[in-house]
């Protein structure tokens, strides 16, 4: 028990760790302290609901510090991402604390973590969310780790609600994990973005007791403004001019990998320093961006949401959104990246007419329809142990869709991950589409009130906070709509030509596949290389904020030939692609949806090229339909796409390389699979072009 004495030496203990991680001038907020004693003195759960910046890592780290004096085991922080831990890592080494963490990142180091943790050395170990279902980490690593605990934090623990914005299936474990505590641990949960229902539903979870301190969201140095621009050629070159104004360095984001590689290649045309960052980058290269944005040696990070949740950069001057995010409450969690430690931070929002398409392209995405899901239950439970990819031959998802699938499932208790794989529990499972039309309608109501931020004639930081229910907001006084100063949308002639210009370029190179997919009973390991591809090309990505506009537009009209003006692209293309032996002959892929399209630009390739248009290949049955996964992809295709005859005899004789025409390229099966049979029958070798590819 603590007397009064006690409390007051506790709370002076905890000013000098504070000081000692913050700077000598910092001292705790009310807030700070009620958690922090919360923790230490009364052992009791707290949900802490602050803005970015406010200090909700001190909280933990102080607490820490103060329960290890105490004799009090390590902290667990589980924590979602690199980024995060990393700058959590460096923080805590500032306040004399030890911290590690067991990541994707850094495997060859686990064993030796464990034993460290074991042997008493560590004050705070991170995990990711997704490390709790790790076979190993689950059963033999993490019951030890809950009986030690001194302390568990969940941080963004918004994740933990369906509600959330960023629901992640492994975050719904924690629950689970805090229910399974020994009395008496203390438990931390911090988060800046949850509304009034995400922060019941979360302080639901944690238990009945638990504290609650919710602060104002108000952002002071934050000033919040809309551009409307009429294409994706004006918003590009829009942002070359503000970025030659906007202070210090920042955050460029887009929606889409695509539009981050081609937004930074263009800025890098124009003069600026600045790098792509995304989900597909690789971590040494994520951790070098990291750094060079920390270090002011870039203007910016042209990036995907991929860099979120807990970068910490305080003098990060802008932040600005080529595309607006689905909700509210994702907009200002990534704005609340600027601004930290500086009086003044510009929040740009460029919307662009594609915005709604991509939305609709993410909720395509949402949990699958029950008779999916009880196809995966049934092949677990004649199948036993499977492996994702075994799983992919008998259930046509994507790899993505079916991992999160099955972490939903293991969350339920239906099937659960081991050495090997995934199986099936035997535990009754009711698919509850109550919850699923909730979530889902919430995400369309999250997109209206997003399109509602651009419209809003109000204060933008009071719209923002209400859509987070903070009804402590006032009119800022710092945006747009408060001080009438709107930016000018006007555009440099000269900046518009070469935005244009840029994206006009067409081609994209379109990787050949090498390798069948695992789980196909026939078909294993390398593609034979007399039956494989060349890379090939296309005119654009469906997701470019260039070229995918027009092709989008393209794909959504009548079938029809190809157009003037999108050929000559295509010929831009073939002019300057550089094969090692000119094609001879063309052939295309069949299609269902779209022949004239296709025919027309192969006989017209062939025409132009002076090339030999032999014709198509053909369907036994019909066209194969729609599968969303390698697996079932290649045995639909290989039931179905054959080789005429006639067609077989023409690209024996014709003695040269064949380019292989379709309209588009999405898993690229397809075309791998129209090349093996050109190959078979004869060409020396293949160049696949498409007019699109989907990523």
């Amino acid at each position: 028990m603590f007397d009064a004495s006690d409390v007051t030496a506790l709370r002076d203990e905890a000013e000098g760790r504070l000081r000692a991680l913050a700077g000598e001038h910092a001292r705790l907020r009310d807030d700070q302290w009620a958690a922090i004693s919360a923790l230490v003195v009364d052992r009791r759960r707290v949900l802490v609901v602050q803005r970015t910046g406010w200090g909700k890592s001190a909280v933990y780290f102080v607490a820490t510090a103060l329960l290890r004096d105490l004799g009090e085991g390590p902290t667990v922080i589980v924590s979602p991402l690199l980024a995060l831990m990393r700058n959590q890592i460096a923080a805590a080494e500032r306040a004399g604390i030890r911290a590690v963490t067991v990541n994707s990142a850094n495997p060859e180091e686990w064993e030796q973590i464990y034993e460290q943790v074991a042997d008493g050395l560590v004050d705070v170990l991170l995990v990711s969310p997704e490390r709790l279902n790790n076979p190993d980490f689950r059963d033999n690593v993490l019951p030890e780790l809950a009986d030690s605990a001194g302390l568990v934090v969940v941080d963004e623990a918004h994740c933990i609600s369906d509600w959330g914005h960023d629901f992640r299936p492994d975050y719904r474990r924690l629950a689970r994990l805090v229910e399974e505590l020994p009395p008496g641990v203390p438990v931390l949960a911090t988060t800046a973005t949850a509304n009034a229902r995400v922060t019941r539903d979360v302080a639901e979870q944690l238990g009945d007791d638990t504290l609650v301190l919710r602060g104002p969201l108000e952002r002071d140095s934050l000033h919040l403004s809309v551009v409307r621009l009429a294409s994706p050629e004006q918003r590009l070159a829009w942002l070359a001019q503000a970025l030659r104004e906007l202070p210090g360095s920042g955050i460029v984001y887009t929606l889409t990998v695509a539009a981050a590689q081609e937004i930074a290649a263009y800025l890098r045309d124009q003069g600026h320093e600045v790098r792509a960052y995304s989900g597909q980058t690789d971590p040494a290269e994520r951790l070098e961006a990291e750094e060079a944005l920390l270090g002011n040696k870039i203007k910016a990070l042209v990036a995907t949401s991929a860099l979120g949740m807990g970068f910490d950069k305080p003098d990060l001057g802008f932040v600005v959104h080529v595309g607006a995010p689905q909700s509210p409450v994702a907009y200002y969690q990534q704005v609340g990246r600027a601004g930290r430690g500086v009086e003044r931070a510009e929040v740009i929002l460029l919307p662009g007419a594609e915005d709604r398409e991509i939305w609709a392209y993410f909720a395509s995405l949402a949990f699958p329809p029950e008779p999916v899901v009880r196809a995966t239950l049934a092949a677990l439970a004649e199948g036993g142990v499977l492996s994702t990819p075994a799983l992919e031959a008998r259930v046509d998802l994507s790899r993505t869709r079916l991992e999160m699938m099955l972490k939903v499932l293991d969350v339920d208790g239906a099937v659960r991950r081991v050495k090997g794989g995934w199986e099936a529990t035997g535990q009754e499972w009711v698919y509850d589409a109550d919850r699923y039309s909730r979530i889902a309608a919430e995400r369309k109501a999250e997109q209206e009130a997003m399109l509602g931020y651009l419209t809003t004639t109000e204060c933008r930081e009071v719209y923002l906070r209400r859509c987070l229910d903070d009804e402590t907001a006032t009119p800022c006084g710092r945006c747009d709509n408060c001080t009438g100063a709107h930016r000018s949308t006007e555009v440099a002639a000269d900046a518009l030509r070469g935005a244009a210009e840029r994206l006009a370029r067409p081609g994209v190179e379109i990787e050949a596949r090498r390798q069948w997919p695992t789980g196909l009973p026939d078909l294993s390991g390398r593609i034979k290389p007399e039956l494989g591809a060349e890379p090939g090309r296309a005119l654009g990505r469906l997701t470019d904020i260039g070229w995918g506009v027009r092709l989008r537009e393209l794909f959504q009209g009548a079938d029809g030939p190809i157009p003037e003006e999108m050929f000559k692209g295509v010929v831009q293309v073939l002019a300057s692609w550089g094969w090692r032996e000119r094609p001879v002959a063309v052939v295309n892929v069949p299609s269902a949806s779209r022949p004239l399209l296709v025919r027309s630009l192969a006989e017209r390739l062939a025409q132009v090229g002076r090339l030999a248009y032999l014709g198509e290949l053909g369907y036994r049955t019909g066209p194969p339909g729609s599968q969303f996964n390698s697996a079932k992809r290649v045995q639909a295709v290989r039931a179905t796409l054959a080789m005429p005859r006639d067609l077989g005899g023409k690209i024996a004789a014709c003695g040269g390389p064949v380019l292989l025409v379709d309209d588009r390229v999405d898993t690229g099966w397809t075309m791998t699979l129209g090349a093996a049979l050109v190959r078979h029958a004869g060409a020396p070798s293949v160049l696949p072009f498409a007019l699109a590819t989907v990523s």
